[in-house]
């Protein structure tokens, strides 16, 4: 191995470095000090677990994205998180065991085998707020509002809400009644929103029909128009499906009176997490950028696998994307330069200023040095017998 192949990294993988690291430790920050005000407790899972764990309820979907290692100490396969979801569920149904409603929110480091698409790595930075133990709308309400509130923290601009529901495509596919071929397809197709192959494959349902139905919904995305032609194509259908529609507008309703800055659309074709998704779905996008900034939902069956199932809704947010798109105004340079002199009232003066403000000590190799070059915009000057700060000439 050469000098030069010791210092290299992992594609996908990076160092952060000043200023970025700060700026990202103080969205972080101020992320989880939102969430908290929110009466969001603060959770710090395990980096690795056992597979089992990890793969729980929505960890299912994880496996191809999960790092694993043999425990050296039992010889169990463990895992590298790739999503901390399945861990908050796991403290709620097990380590907590709380009865009533549990609020946790975490943010930390994940790991993914592969990067999502080309212009992410393999180690986000993820934040989330998790909501146990309520199956009620105002559950669902409470965190698109806590999450549209973390992005205003982050300062993104023009920030679009896409909102569907899972129960709309489970009960249209449900009564059906395809083969498993065939409904795999369809899925497939609905994903991709590729409408001639949904025409090939339910071309030949009868009017009226649900394969009829699910065809028509591809076609249909955008506004509070989508809605309501998504209950034209859906009248006299199922309870269910009248429901979820119904929760669909009074979603919007909410948004439009608590956030008018937010647009929003519906999108019927959105199985995100259809496999363990239960309810209400919504994901937040930004201009110029094709990925979801945050996304979330209602997730009811998690906590099965541990022996208690809780009803459970939330969102998660890569803090390092938010910092790249957002607005947020930081000062490079706000901090005071001491001297390298040994003095009783200079040693005071920066004790006290570190209470509130940011001191580099001058060193004895910093002698010449412009204080600007450490990321200083003030320095303390003697004058006669006090120390004073002055903005750097």
């Amino acid at each position: 191995m050469t000098v030069s192949d010791r210092w290299l990294l992992p594609d996908g993988v990076e160092d952060i470095l000043p200023p970025l690291a700060g700026q990202i430790e103080s969205l972080r920050r101020d992320v989880m000090d939102t969430c908290q005000r929110w009466g969001y407790q603060l959770v710090i899972p395990p980096l690795i677990e056992y597979l089992e764990s990890l793969f729980t309820g929505t960890g299912h979907n994880l496996e191809l994205q999960t790092f694993k290692l043999t425990d050296q100490l039992t010889g169990r396969m463990m895992g590298v998180r790739a999503d901390m979801t399945p861990q908050a569920a796991r403290i709620d149904a097990h380590t907590l065991g709380q009865e009533g409603i549990t609020r946790l929110c975490y943010a930390g480091h994940v790991l993914h085998t592969r990067p999502k698409h080309m212009l992410t790595g393999r180690t986000p930075i993820q934040a989330g707020c998790e909501l146990f133990g309520s199956a009620s709308e105002s559950a669902d309400m409470e965190i698109i509002s806590l999450m549209l509130e973390a992005l205003r923290v982050a300062g993104l601009p023009s920030i679009h809400l896409d909102l569907a529901h899972v129960s709309i495509y489970e009960s249209l596919i449900g009564e059906a009644q395809f083969d498993r071929d065939t409904s795999a397809a369809i899925f497939d197709a609905m994903a991709r929103k590729s409408v001639p192959e949904l025409d090939q494959l339910l071309g030949d349902c009868p009017a009226g029909s649900a394969g009829a139905r699910l065809r028509e919904l591809a076609r249909v995305s955008g506004g509070p128009e989508a809605l309501a032609e998504a209950r034209r194509i859906l009248s006299g259908a199922s309870e269910s499906l009248s429901a979820a529609l119904d929760q669909l507008g009074r979603v919007a309703q909410m948004l439009e009176r608590d956030f008018p800055e937010v647009s929003f659309g519906f999108d019927f074709c959105e199985l995100r997490g259809y496999n363990y998704h239960t309810g209400l779905v919504f994901a937040a996008y930004v201009p110029g950028h094709g990925d979801a900034v945050a996304k979330g939902g209602r997730y009811d069956a998690i906590g099965s696998d541990f022996g208690r199932a809780r009803p459970a809704t939330g969102f998660s947010l890569d803090i390092r994307a938010l910092v790249a798109l957002g607005k947020r105004s930081l000062n490079r340079s706000c901090a005071v330069w001491a001297p390298a002199q040994n003095d009783a009232v200079l040693e005071k003066m920066i004790s006290k200023l570190r209470i509130t403000e940011t001191v580099v000590r001058a060193l004895p190799e910093d002698n010449g040095v412009d204080p600007a070059t450490r990321g200083c915009d003030r320095e303390l000057v003697k004058q006669g017998d006090r120390w004073v700060v002055q903005t750097l000439g």
